[in-house]
Parts: structure tokens; sequence; C-alpha cells
């Protein structure tokens, strides 16, 4: 929880005069929402963190924005059956904070059971964030920051898992210069 409001400090800090709040959410299965999936079956429960709101919009696959309704990242992540994720609350939480401007605008780019080196530079997964971050920026509004939830693929094998820390420093430092801010806010949820 202290992480949380630390989080929130820092975001607030940053965002508060911005007119749009963009986040980029990527990483894995964990990100793009697994909750509620049992098999290849969405029980469709809606948690009360994870309720639509006006002020918080999603970047479809189209890439055109629209109300946020869970599972955020279906037609994104499509190769698995998507549920409950962790952005919608992250946006609830950054919107109950009230520093931040609105509408909380969400960029789903998740894919599940994907490896760190798969997000690098120049790989597809890579570009394709690129393409939808540019997107969202096209019609005004400041990148806020890029909540990442990935790293449990990495544990499958010894060398990706020793690997990780400086693919993750790579991809932070990739993601900061192509992105435009060398102060880019990266928050990692999960340390793997």
């Amino acid at each position: 929880m202290l992480h949380l409001l630390t989080l929130l400090v820092l975001l607030s800090a940053a965002t508060a005069a911005q007119k749009n709040s963009i986040f980029l959410l990527a990483g894995q299965s964990n990100m793009s929402g697994r909750g509620g999936v049992t098999g290849n079956s969405w029980d469709h429960f809606i948690p009360p963190e994870c309720q639509p709101r006006p002020d918080i919009l999603r970047l479809n696959a189209g890439l055109q924005w629209e109300k946020a309704v869970e599972p955020i990242h279906a037609d994104i992540d499509v190769y698995a059956t998507c549920g409950v994720g962790p952005g919608m609350p992250f946006a609830h939480a950054v919107l109950a904070a009230g520093r931040v401007a609105t509408p909380v605008r969400l960029v789903p780019c998740a894919v599940g059971a994907t490896r760190i080196r798969e997000w690098a530079r120049g790989t597809a997964l890579y570009l394709n964030l690129m393409r939808r971050a540019s997107a969202a920026m096209a019609e005004g509004g400041k990148l806020a920051a890029v909540l990442w939830y990935q790293g449990e693929t990495d544990t499958i094998s010894r060398e990706d898992a020793v690997a990780y820390g400086g693919r993750m420093k790579t991809l932070v430092s990739d993601l900061r210069r192509d992105l435009g801010d060398p102060d880019l806010l990266i928050i990692q949820v999960c340390d793997y």
C-alpha cells in the first residue's frame, strides 16, 4: 500500500498540468488480465474497482477512444481469453488521488506469455506499443506513465531469469528515448 501511495504522489506531480493523462499498459497476461478466467471462459464478474466510468477511456485495437470496459485487453491480447486486469483498478486509484487530468486514457498493449526479449526495441510488440502510443498522443495530451507487468515467463529459463534485470534496464531506456521523455515514469508492478 505504501508503494501505491508513493506512486500516486509522484504521478500527481508529473501529471497535474496535463490536458490528458495517458497510460500505456504493457507486459504479459498479468497485465492483459486473467481475473475471472477459467480455461477459455470469463465469468463476466467485474469488481467495484474495475467498473467503467465516463472519465476512463481506452484506445481500442482500431485506434479509437472508447469508454473503458473490462476486459480492456480483449481486442489486443487475442490469442487467449481476457478477464479483469490491473488497468482499471489503477485508473480508479489515479482518479481517487484527484490530481490528474481527466479523462484518464488507457492504452492496452499487453500480450500473454511473452518474454521481455519479445518487447525489445525493434520487435513486433515494441513497434505496436510505439504505434499505439503515437496514436494515443496524436489528439493532444501527454504520456503520464507506462504501467509494466511482465516477467513470469522469464522465470522458466535460468538464462532469461539472469538476463532479466539488464533487459528491463534497456527496455526502460529505449522507451524513454523513443517516446521522447527522458523522465518518463515506468511503473513495474511486480519484480520477478
